[in-house]
């Protein structure tokens, strides 16, 4: 079991500790709907140093990021990062991933923690007729993801940089927390705002404490993973092994809107083919009518009760205080307003199709 170089600083606050991809992380720690509301009302900040990140380099270094991404990475201006994912050769998808472009052949990818081996593998085959440099920073790096709406107010004190000025998926390489060549981030897996902070493993002890004390004025507390879903599954984004994995096609998934086929990329004329031709299911958002919360594999059934598809992210949002969720249905039931059943305990619970998100802040 990995840990991030923060485990004994959770301990000590009495986060609860759990396994998740293959790293020992902090769950919770004063209780999911306190946390999510804190950073939907103030500023929080994640421990997120699982996630991984690898370092594309040289000539061609776009070259492959092209090949293996979904998204027109050419569009990146150094400054900018861009959500991507890349298609596996089985309609399916390997991972989704941030693309950043850190200077003019630099780009930095930042993938899930479950699937950092698995992803290196992919990328390196496409990379043998390639050639451009990869190296993997995954166990070098740490990530803070400080986010809510007080997070530019709360953190300025932190930086020279203008936090601001930088607009939603750009980001500043600068100092912050006394430490230099930090990549400040303005994006965030929550729909409130905020920054990601990238830094070395032996510098996020003195960022974690930095930005403690300058959050602190602020009601800033610290915030752990099942806040981080169900802040995320309010905003309807996808989580990799659930909503999204090797068998679901980006097309079905609504992720057409990163699938560019401007350009060749891993399996784009089948993809090609897919679209031309039409999904035949597709992610949809469900509101839940009555008491009752959606869990991972629910079944979801037709207005007879029969099995239509089934639930991949379900949970009690905290700001609607109502059952929301994630699933697949054939797209004659994908329609927003149409109605169908999700299965809890044997019992089907009414609930409607609505297009994400959720929480519309």
């Amino acid at each position: 079991m990995k840990e991030t170089a923060l485990r004994q600083v959770h301990e000590a606050l009495g986060a609860k500790m759990v396994p998740f991809a293959g790293y020992l992380m902090p769950v919770s720690y004063e209780g999911v709907n306190a946390e999510h509301q804190t950073v939907r009302e103030g500023v929080g900040v994640f421990d997120v140093s699982h996630m991984g990140e690898f370092l594309i380099e040289g000539p061609r270094a776009l070259e492959l990021v092209q090949r293996v991404s979904s998204n027109d990475a050419s569009k990146l201006e150094v400054g900018r990062a861009q959500y991507s994912c890349m298609p596996n050769e089985r309609m399916g998808i390997v991972d989704d991933l941030i693309v950043y472009r850190i200077k003019d052949t630099t780009y930095l990818l930042v993938v899930n923690a479950s699937n950092i081996d698995k992803d290196w593998d992919h990328i390196s085959k496409y990379n043998e007729e390639i050639g451009a440099e990869m190296r993997n920073l995954s166990d070098a790096y740490s990530l803070l993801a400080i986010q809510g709406p007080k997070a530019v107010a709360a953190m300025q004190s932190l930086t020279s940089e203008d936090l601001a000025a930088i607009p939603f998926y750009h980001f500043a390489v600068g100092d912050f927390a006394g430490i230099p060549n930090v990549i400040i981030s303005a994006t965030g897996y929550t729909g409130s705002g905020g920054f990601e902070i990238y830094c070395k493993n032996e510098e996020v002890g003195q960022v974690w404490e930095r930005v403690m004390e300058a959050g602190a004025a602020y009601g800033i507390k610290p915030i752990g993973l099942a806040a981080r879903d169900t802040l995320r599954l309010e905003m309807g984004y996808c989580l990799y092994g659930n909503d999204i994995d090797d068998s679901t096609s980006p097309l079905e998934a609504g992720l057409g809107w990163i699938t560019k086929f401007t350009k060749e990329f891993v399996n784009h004329e089948a993809l090609a083919a897919q679209k031309a031709a039409g999904v035949e299911r597709k992610l949809v958002g469900f509101e839940i009518e009555q008491r009752g919360i959606p869990r991972k594999d629910y079944t979801i059934a037709d207005a007879d009760g029969q099995p239509i598809g089934r639930v991949t992210s379900g949970t009690m949002s905290p700001s609607l205080n109502r059952g929301i969720g994630l699933g697949y249905v054939p797209v004659e039931f994908a329609a927003p307003g149409t109605t169908v059943n999700i299965q809890i305990r044997n019992k089907n619970v009414p609930a409607t199709i609505v297009k994400p998100p959720f929480y519309k802040g």
